[in-house]
């Protein structure tokens, strides 16, 4: 599912209209930095215009040259102790090298903060905020818009302000009861094979650790009981059938995640669907929004 992420947004335009008190927000946060954020199309150029800048800025030249000079500044000292016509005092030639190693990545920071708080991105990061505090659910919301890395949790160097919750208002509560297909766009229920899919996705990745873990102890115990003569030890071998059950409990795992995902995709795909025809979508797991970016 490739670039889904700059199609689906984390609030749709028709979403943010809906509510009279968000949209007149939104209308004078769009009045002051020139875009209009209930044009979807228009915000997904945005979005993606912005995630390259910031990107570039990220990872260009500079930081390059910068992590290598950092590198070299971490493995000079080693190599002049070992080298006799360098010795320990060779070591200090790093120093000029590490300040500029530090200056350049701290201008790459620098540079990748100044995209983020680019005045479009900084007024979309309100919008959301608002949108927040009115009750509307970001259906996701890109790593990178936060200042995080992908998956990475906790607070982003620009993460989405918190406003006071509002009060419902009569014409919010009244479009919040209204069925969605009212306007021709609905997002139907999540399919019991893609809650499942869920669970797996989010319950994996331990199989293949735990049975090496469990194979080495269980090797490890018997070469004990071999080198040191001692029966009991021999015990140990008991993890390698176990380590074996893991594996196969993990194979199992695996083949039914693989043979939910192309549901969960299908899924994902209709929800964007259903914003891109105006509909509020529910907030995405974690599990979803991974396919996001597949």
């Amino acid at each position: 599912m490739a670039s889904t992420e700059a199609v689906l947004l984390p609030i749709g335009g028709a979403a943010l209209a809906s509510d009279p008190r968000v949209a007149e927000a939104v209308r004078a946060i769009g009045a002051r930095t020139g875009v209009d954020y209930t044009d979807d199309r228009q915000l997904t150029a945005l979005l993606a215009e912005r995630r390259r800048a910031a990107t570039a800025a990220q990872h260009g030249p500079l930081a390059w040259a910068g992590g290598i000079a950092l590198l070299v500044c971490v493995v000079w000292p080693f190599v002049a102790v070992s080298v006799p016509s360098l010795g320990p005092k060779g070591a200090l030639a790093a120093g000029p090298l590490l300040i500029l190693a530090v200056a350049a990545l701290t201008r790459v920071r620098a540079n990748w903060k100044r995209e983020l708080l680019h005045p479009a991105l900084a007024g979309y990061r309100e919008v959301l905020g608002v949108a927040r505090a009115h009750g509307m659910p970001a259906a996701h919301v890109p790593a990178w818009l936060e200042g995080k890395a992908e998956g990475g949790s906790g607070k982003g160097a620009t993460p989405i302000p918190s406003y006071p919750e509002a009060a419902a208002s009569a014409s919010a509560s009244a479009s919040a009861s209204a069925p969605q297909g009212a306007t021709g766009a609905a997002v139907p229920p999540k399919p019991a094979a893609v809650t499942e899919y869920e669970r797996l996705a989010s319950s994996g990745g331990w199989h293949d650790e735990t049975g090496w873990l469990l194979l080495f102890a269980g090797g490890g115990g018997a070469a004990w009981a071999w080198s040191q003569t001692e029966p009991i030890g021999y015990a140990a071998l008991v993890l390698i059938p176990v380590a074996i059950g893991i594996w196969l409990a993990g194979s199992h795992h695996g083949s039914e995640e693989t043979r939910l995902r192309a549901e969960a995709v299908q899924y994902v795909r209709t929800v964007i669907a259903a914003q891109a025809a105006g509909a509020r979508v529910p907030e995405l797991s974690p599990s979803l929004r991974k396919l996001l970016n597949d």
